[in-house]
């Protein structure tokens, strides 16, 4: 069975340093025009084609020695004179800010320490690597997002040791015995994908309070109309 755990009034903060272990996955919904993007693209996952919340996806590592919890995420971030372009640890406060940063949730798949171990090990080895952010694969991954029937199938975009954030997640997973989405080749992943994933999980979930309220009543109209 799957359970969602709404979780108001708590900064990202809080929300993050609560619900963030080892192994547990992490979806974010961002306000920058790319994540803007992603949310209007997968659209088409949805029979109402409302926007998904999820731009983004990430695995937590749990808590290290510097006493902060980390992730291992395949993201593009650009800093002054460096760029970050592919599979990398960063500290979760860079999800602090509720302002860019309005959705959050955390997936608990239960899983056991060996797979717990398998999918971070499978991570750490794809930072080692250093796997790269695929914008092509990407764009493949938009391609197939309105015509279904390439989403079984190898993204054509598709390169050696390149992905991108639900691509990973999802790949990494498989390491541990866990296909989080059936029937969606790795490359052709979404996070609504992982949102939607029919493995048994614990989702907890951070939305501001107006957007709970306006996703409730779209589905009551929808229902009634």
């Amino acid at each position: 069975m799957n359970e969602a755990v709404v979780v108001g009034s708590v900064s990202n903060r809080e929300f993050l340093e609560s619900y963030a272990q080892p192994g547990r996955v992490g979806l974010v919904g961002g306000t920058t025009l790319i994540e803007k993007v992603i949310r209007r693209a997968e659209r088409h996952l949805d029979e109402d084609e409302r926007w998904s919340l999820w731009s983004h996806a990430m695995l937590f590592q749990g808590k290290r020695v510097d006493g902060h919890h980390w992730v291992i995420e395949s993201d593009l971030q650009i800093h002054r004179k460096h760029i970050q372009l592919g599979v990398q640890e960063n500290r979760i406060s860079k999800y602090f800010d509720g302002e860019t940063f309005p959705h959050l949730a955390v997936l608990d798949f239960g899983l056991t320490e060996q797979q717990i171990a398998a999918v971070l090990g499978e991570g750490l080895r794809m930072v080692a690597l250093h796997a790269v952010y695929s914008l092509r694969e990407l764009l493949g991954a938009a391609f197939a997002l309105r015509h279904l029937s390439h989403r079984p199938h190898r993204n054509r975009l598709a390169r050696r040791q390149s992905m991108y954030c639900s691509g990973f997640v999802q790949y990494v997973f498989a390491r541990g015995g866990v296909d989080l989405a059936p029937g969606v080749h790795a490359s052709h992943s979404t996070p609504e994908d992982i949102s939607r994933t029919p493995v048994a999980h614990v989702t907890y979930l951070r939305q501001r309070p107006l957007e709970i309220r306006a996703r409730k009543r779209r589905r009551f109209i929808s229902q009634t109309s």
